[in-house]
């Protein structure tokens, strides 16, 4: 018996304790002392760490592996499918960190022959697949007429072939969609609140600078009136963070998150393809979480706002066992796509828009380039060298592709994750109690 390659290990924060977690196994343990240090040695003596696939057979390991990457092939090929469809890349706001800021506005606009060609390819390409459309942007609910007839004809023209219908908002005009809204098979509606109404002002406000704080505020009450699902995203950085609890109350105090209709995420303000012109406020992925841990030790209530994934920690603390080992994080391609109204198709909402990074058309012809999808497909922590000995590839998953494009120049390459930082804070607060 040896040590799991899949193990990973370490105290968990503010505790006497240490923690061991396989994604291979499906195993996750708190342990004393004594237990660790039987697991640092390898102490055949220990059945449980042998039953629980911390120490192992390493031929046996290499079976499961199989077993189980086999299995992840096959159960993601009936997973759902997330359809973006991007309607305009124009926007009413000026946000102050807008990654598609600078997108070329392009002098065309959606048309019914385009949206009629999105729901052929779509039906024709995904024909028995459970899928979903969600309006992406710019802004996909702007309030000229013209535009609001085309986003009532996308979601009739969902209705008529039972597809759900989900939209990412910066929820501006929401009063003004409602009626289109709440007659419509709506899965949920993605609005962004950057903090309380004087943070959130100053961050995402009209071109002209007007603030946009109390109408979506409004536009929320609206959703949740008319049994419409809303997830309210916060975009943090270092210039917001401390305002979280003052929203978190905020929320809790118009009723939101007694709701089910509520849910939250939030949303790290990170370069994508624009630079910011500020880099310093930016966090990296651990030193949000890091910042999280200690506000909610400080700010409990925040937890009635919103629960940090602390990669699988909150997973483990609300389901009580591991999720399966993810062999892939990148969905694009698999499931997720994204297409626009120039009739381009993308791979995710990360690269929809950016020049170079179209996979085909379809329309006003259908092109794939099979090549660059196959590529795309082919991605996985087998197909990235770095990921292959890495003991935390089935939680990571290799990350983001277009991430890691950006970072190396190619798909077959990691977007790492601070698995093990990221499991010694979310263990501690959720379990430390």
């Amino acid at each position: 018996m040896q040590i799991s390659k899949y193990n990973i290990t370490s105290k968990v924060k503010d505790s006497d304790t240490w923690f061991v977690v396989n994604a291979l196994s499906g195993q996750a343990d708190i342990l004393d002392k004594e237990t660790f240090e039987q697991l640092q040695n390898a102490d055949e003596s220990n059945q449980e760490l042998i039953e629980n696939g911390y120490l192992v057979d390493p031929v046996q390991e290499k079976k499961l592996f199989r077993e189980k990457y086999l299995r992840f092939l096959d159960d993601r090929e009936k997973d759902e499918i997330q359809i973006f469809f991007v309607t305009n890349y124009s926007c009413n706001f000026d946000c102050s960190y807008c990654y598609q800021a600078g997108y070329e506005q392009l002098p065309v606009a959606l048309s019914r022959e385009v949206t009629d060609s999105f729901f052929e390819y779509i039906l024709n390409e995904f024909p028995g697949r459970r899928k979903y459309i969600t309006l992406f942007g710019g802004e996909p609910f702007l309030n000229a007429p013209r535009h609001k007839e085309n986003i009532e004809y996308i979601i009739r023209k969902a209705t008529e072939h039972k597809l759900e219908i989900a939209a990412v908002t910066n929820g501006y005009h929401l009063e003004e969609y409602m009626e289109i809204l709440k007659g419509s098979n709506i899965r949920e509606i993605q609005v962004t609140l950057d903090g309380t109404s004087e943070i959130h002002n100053k961050r995402r406000y009209l071109k002209g600078g007007d603030p946009t704080f109390d109408r979506i505020v409004r536009g929320v009450d609206l959703l949740i009136a008319n049994n419409i699902p809303v997830n309210l995203r916060m975009v943090v950085d270092k210039q917001n963070i401390e305002n979280l609890p003052d929203l978190a109350q905020f929320a809790i105090d118009k009723g939101w998150t007694a709701s089910s209709l509520f849910k939250t995420q939030l949303g790290r303000n990170y370069e994508l393809h624009e630079c910011q012109v500020n880099q310093q406020k930016l966090y990296s992925r651990l030193e949000l979480y890091q910042d999280l841990y200690e506000l909610l030790k400080k700010f409990p209530h925040i937890s009635e706002f919103h629960q940090p994934a602390f990669s699988v920690s909150k997973f483990l603390f609300e389901q009580g066992e591991m999720p399966a080992p993810l062999f892939d994080a990148c969905t694009g391609t698999k499931t997720e796509w994204a297409f626009d109204f120039t009739g381009n198709v993308y791979a995710c909402t990360a690269t929809v828009g950016k020049k170079g990074e179209s996979l085909g058309t379809f329309y006003p012809e259908i092109r794939k380039n099979t090549k660059a999808v196959e590529e795309w497909q082919e991605r996985d922590v087998l197909s990235i060298p770095k990921c292959q000995t890495c003991n935390m590839n089935l939680i990571c998953g290799g990350g983001c592709a277009s991430m890691a494009k950006n970072y190396s120049g190619t798909l077959n390459s990691p977007d790492c994750r601070p698995v093990t930082e990221l499991l010694e804070l979310g263990i501690a607060n959720y379990f430390n109690n």
